[in-house]
């Protein structure tokens, strides 16, 4: 394998706003999608240093992760800010963090109930993880490729994790739209003939999302009720105050990244 890193320190970044190297990979096409989108890719502290291979996070909306100025809001969820500071004080494991631009189909590609969200699925794991794979260091486990998004993105994220527990190992569902398609998500969920899969999820919702956050609380508790042990395969949290956006997201980014991706040093 060609490690792009051997080209990283003679390459263009775009470094303004953004703490650490970050690669951008513009009009990256699918074949399932029939569409482009930008791709961002995030460097951890020691990757140009080592020989070290990473778990990898992929995010959705990747636009609204790094840079303000791409945010839609004019606020991002300061991605790079708090894995840099959680890798640095040693409570959280290195990681590529893969940020996926979303497109005027984001409704639909970030359901999997939908068609689109069915390609979109197959655009992340036929073409863009092993491209990913094949030009970064990675680690290619499933324990180590977690997926992560918020509201339609914290939806199809539990949606890849729970249909392919063998290629998403961990998820984080912040809160996440499972009114979607009159709450189909709970039927599927009910209906699985093995629930208890071999899977890490953070979910979570605020206090103030007042028609997210009875659902979420409904999926929390089904969730134990097939055995996913609090603090162990699932952390919920309802967060007190907290609203539907980047910025109350950004605030507690941390409580997901530390979970699924607690300290745990791998050499190859």
């Amino acid at each position: 394998m060609e490690d792009r890193a051997d080209k990283l320190l003679g390459m263009d970044f775009d470094r303004d706003e953004i703490i650490g190297l970050t690669e951008h990979h513009h009009d990256f096409y699918s074949r399932f999608l029939k569409n482009e989108r930008d791709v961002i890719v995030w460097f951890p502290p020691s990757y140009l240093s080592s020989f070290k291979y990473y778990p990898v996070i992929y995010m959705h909306d990747g636009q609204n992760l790094f840079n303000p100025h791409t945010s839609f809001i004019g606020y991002d969820w300061k991605v790079d800010e708090t894995a840099t500071k959680l890798i640095k004080s040693g409570k959280m494991e290195e990681a590529i963090i893969v940020g996926i631009y979303n497109t005027k189909n984001r409704l639909n590609e970030y359901n999997f109930f939908h068609p689109e969200g069915k390609a979109y699925a197959n655009f992340i794991i036929k073409e863009l993880k092993p491209f990913i794979d094949e030009n970064y260091r990675t680690i290619q486990s499933k324990d180590n490729t977690a997926v992560i998004g918020s509201s339609m993105g914290g939806l199809i994220s539990f949606q890849l994790a729970w249909n392919f527990p063998n290629v998403f190992g961990k998820c984080g569902a912040m809160s996440s739209s499972f009114w979607v398609d009159d709450r189909k998500i709970f039927k599927e969920v009910e209906n699985d003939p093995k629930p208890k899969k071999d899977l890490k999820i953070y979910i979570d919702c605020g206090s103030a999302e007042t028609e997210l956050i009875e659902d979420t609380k409904k999926m929390i508790e089904l969730l134990h009720g097939f055995g996913y042990r609090e603090g162990r395969e699932i952390k919920s949290r309802i967060e007190e105050g907290a609203v539907h956006s980047e910025v109350d997201w950004a605030k507690r980014l941390n409580i997901p990244f530390t979970f699924l991706f607690e300290k745990n040093e791998i050499y190859f």
